[in-house]
């Protein structure tokens, strides 16, 4: 999964990009058909915010988080990013086929 990272009235530290790599692994052992992911990291007086768009087969996830904190807004894109990505398997997945094979074999 390719990770591009912009920031917007921020500096992007080593530590900072470490942390959103770090973070943004736990949503690729989820699900490996993501293909790519764009993060903006922005500043607007005390507000730090952080966006990101997953890019899966067929569509794209956004979520983003305003926190006091940069670390703290990544850690709930993280989340975020995580409950959309779990969701999206879920659907793929096809449940009704799984209930009419129990029906046929009881």
């Amino acid at each position: 999964m390719q990770i591009n990272l912009t920031g917007h009235h921020v500096e992007i530290t080593p530590s900072l990009r470490d942390y959103l790599n770090e973070k943004l692994e736990r949503i690729e052992r989820h699900f490996e058909h993501a293909t790519d992911i764009h993060c903006i990291l922005t500043v607007e007086k005390l507000q730090h915010k952080a966006e990101a768009t997953l890019n899966v087969s067929g569509s794209a996830l956004h979520a983003h988080s305003v926190e006091e904190d940069m670390y703290a807004a990544i850690d709930s894109l993280a989340d975020k990013l995580d409950r959309q990505v779990r969701k999206y398997k879920e659907k793929l997945t096809d449940h009704r086929a799984r209930e009419s094979d129990k029906r046929n074999f009881s």
